[in-house]
């Protein structure tokens, strides 16, 4: 297969690395991780620090291209069989080698994951069998032919089938036999547990306060030049830059673009770059009509559920005023799921006019000439001035007869919420972990169907089955060129059909001291492997 387009990144210019002597390195992040369990919440923050201790068969650089990771190579031996061949002398940071059985007990274990916000289980779904020949080979058979294994692999951190009970694992389609007693998330947090094959273990994890990582010392790869990482969560963005600007910190995510300039007349750096995170809404579509629409007044039925409105919904924002006065530029206004070149979005794909006098007609038209009054939820620490764009976007809506109300809070209780369907109308990001249109499509807006995993964060409930149809067609279309038209056809009915509100593209920034680069990875995560000591 071909590989997938991969969008170009404005990074730093190259330089060379020098020689330091090992030192800890502090991050302050915007977001703090939900769980250190690299299989309960598939949400960037974890994701990230994921990568640090628990590695994937599958890696990807910079620009969302697949890399080999703890599989040195991989084949489509036919449309339904994959096999992966494992590094020799990879060891655990236990002192266990990591082998087949490890892979096996690891894909296992993923659909056991309890009260998962977002899950994993699309990455093994499919699977029919997972064998292993030998110790350092794994053939995985599906029941249909799935083109993405690899890169639906990259998200799935491999854990130690010795360390969890597992040793005797036996794939199952229907349920593994011999997977022991899986762990819970919340052994994750004892470092004892957290066995992982990565450059770093964990040392400590105070919740709210700080994740600490070591050097893994049996570490397969190029040792990482950190001896010592600290993750502070700091979601305030004055905090985190206060936090830079006196040292308290080396490096901190997305820093307010307002403090760009102070940042850098202070003598820091700041590298960004055009991220796969599209900020969007969610509009409620449950269709059973006994349903009560929480946050909707003025109206006894759902109005979201008629196209006009969502079409009224879109029209009353105006994108590029967002992404000028309040992102200041570093924003991307945006039509679809995915940014232009990756796989599956379309070139030039049109962006929403703002017409209020439009928005207002098609009210009307819909049977609410005087519109009617909603609540918006919102994140207010999660994505770059999350607060500020719902706040934006209710004034917009306001304007053309939807009183909107803000409902915002931290990203812990908004994903909680959410996830209850406690919103009608609510504000989120998503970044496509492969890297291509079928992750967003099939997360966002192919009908929530738990038990086939599809449309796992489809909080709207938006359905359309001519959507379904095609993305899950897409998903077994081995044809690169035959699956990105179906992806395309997928997106620009769904666009069509209001069945999501994309807003724009983040352009995603970090600030840091001097003597240290980063090159911004289009995935968005903040990975301490990648911060490089540069010579003056």
């Amino acid at each position: 297969m071909k590989p997938l387009r991969m969008l170009a990144l404005a990074g730093l210019p190259l330089m060379l690395v020098a020689p330091a002597a090992a030192q800890e390195l502090k991050i302050g992040l915007a977001s703090e991780p939900t769980s250190i369990d690299p299989h309960f919440h598939n949400l960037g923050p974890n994701n990230a620090l994921r990568r640090h201790v628990f590695e994937g068969l599958v890696g990807q650089n910079a620009e969302q291209k697949v890399q080999p990771e703890l599989a040195s190579s991989w084949r489509a031996v036919d449309e339904t069989t994959w096999e992966f061949k494992l590094r020799p002398n990879v060891k655990f940071s236990n002192g266990a080698e990591l082998t087949a059985k490890d892979v096996i007990y690891t894909f296992c274990r993923v659909p056991t994951v309890e009260n998962s916000p977002s899950s994993f289980t699309f990455a093994v779904r499919g699977f029919t069998a997972v064998e292993a020949p030998d110790p350092h080979t794994v053939v995985i058979k599906t029941a249909n032919p799935l083109p993405l294994v690899p890169n639906n692999l990259a998200t799935i951190g491999i854990l130690s089938a010795k360390a969890n009970g597992g040793e005797n694992v036996k794939f199952r389609a229907g349920g593994c036999e011999g997977l022991g007693t899986p762990p819970k998330s919340v052994d994750f947090n004892d470092p004892a547990k957290a066995v992982g094959t990565g450059p770093y273990r964990l040392a400590n994890y105070t919740r709210g306060t700080s994740i600490i990582l070591e050097r893994n010392d049996s570490y397969w790869g190029r040792a990482p030049h950190w001896a010592k990482v600290t993750f502070r969560p700091m979601s305030s963005q004055g905090a985190r830059v206060a936090g830079l600007l006196a040292g308290d910190v080396d490096f901190i995510e997305n820093p307010p673009i307002q403090d760009f300039e102070r940042i850098k007349g202070a003598g820091f750096q700041i590298a960004e770059g055009l991220s796969n995170r599209i900020i969007y809404l969610h509009l409620d579509q449950f269709q059973d009509p006994s349903w009560k629409t929480p946050g909707v007044k003025g109206t006894d039925k759902n109005p979201f559920l008629d196209k006009r409105v969502r079409e009224a919904v879109s029209k009353a924002i105006n994108r590029q005023a967002i992404v000028d006065r309040i992102m200041g530029g570093h924003a991307v206004a945006a039509g679809e799921l995915l940014p232009y070149p990756l796989f599956g979005a379309t070139k030039h794909f049109p962006v929403e006019k703002y017409d209020p006098e439009a928005a207002k007609k098609l009210l009307a038209e819909a049977g609410y000439p005087n519109g009617f009054e909603v609540t918006l939820g919102s994140p207010n620490d999660r994505y770059i001035n999350d607060e500020m764009i719902a706040q934006a976007i209710a004034q917009m809506l306001t304007r053309v007869g939807i009183k909107t109300n803000i409902d915002a809070m931290t990203a812990s209780t908004f994903f909680t919420r959410r996830n209850k369907f406690e919103f009608s109308m609510y504000l989120a990001g998503w970044g496509a972990d492969s890297g291509e249109m079928s992750n967003s499509m099939n997360s966002l807006v192919v009908t929530l169907q738990p038990d086939k995993g599809l449309g796992p964060t489809n909080r709207g409930r938006y359905s359309n089955k001519q959507v379904d149809e095609l993305v899950v067609k897409a998903m077994a279309t081995v044809d690169d060129a035959a699956r990105e038209k179906l992806l395309q056809e997928a997106s620009k009915l769904a666009m069509s059909d209001y069945g999501i509100i994309p807003l724009h593209f983040e352009v995603t920034p970090w600030a840091f001291k001097k003597g240290l680069s980063y090159r911004p990875r289009v995935d968005q995560y903040t990975l301490a492997t990648e911060v490089m000591q540069v010579g003056s």
